[in-house]
């Protein structure tokens, strides 16, 4: 039932749209007439099934959108890049659609320091605020969002330099620059 689940969530995701893997779980799960289960497969079981349906249906068109996402991340990266900024979600995962946003991680002991570099540089934005896990414990970081060339939304959470040397940083979850581009030559 867990893979049956995992994979229509994924056929869910890939054709209807949708980027929040917990309402595709649901949804899924009330498709089979489990709506009440309580095994519901994990969102690594998600992303395995999601790629494998990618590679089956969707090889000739998914690796275009990827590509592009990926040049949009790596141009916003390049503007950031006095902020040592970090690839993460599913546009490094590979499990990206066209609806797909992408997400950054920027690293400066002062917060405001990326406020105010948004504000000269004249880019639009939107303020929020983020919980992120740092040294064992959560708190509130600066988060901002921004608009891509193709309108995607960028979202950017500021982290304490410390975090960028916690050791949780890990090839397949988070890239930097050059990673990136590595990425978009291969």
């Amino acid at each position: 039932m867990r893979e049956q689940l995992a994979h229509l969530s994924a056929r869910l995701i890939a054709e209807g749209g949708i980027t929040d893997f917990a309402f595709a779980k649901r949804k899924a799960a009330k498709q089979l007439g489990a709506a009440d289960t309580q095994h519901l497969p994990s969102n690594q079981e998600v992303e395995e099934a999601l790629h494998s349906y990618r590679a089956l249906f969707q090889h000739e068109s998914h690796p275009s959108v990827l590509y592009q996402l990926r040049s949009e991340a790596l141009a916003a990266m390049q503007v950031l890049s006095s902020f040592n900024p970090y690839l993460t979600g599913s546009v490094l995962s590979g499990t990206a659609s066209e609806h797909s946003d992408i997400n950054l991680m920027l690293f400066s002991d002062d917060a405001k320091a990326v406020l105010l570099f948004l504000l000269k540089s004249n880019i639009e934005f939107e303020d929020r605020e983020w919980r992120a896990r740092i040294g064992g414990h959560e708190e509130s970081v600066p988060s901002y969002t921004l608009t891509g060339e193709s309108g995607t939304l960028i979202h950017v959470i500021v982290l304490p330099e410390n975090a960028r040397f916690g050791g949780s940083r890990h090839p397949d979850t988070h890239a930097d620059i050059a990673a990136v581009e590595a990425l978009l030559v291969n």
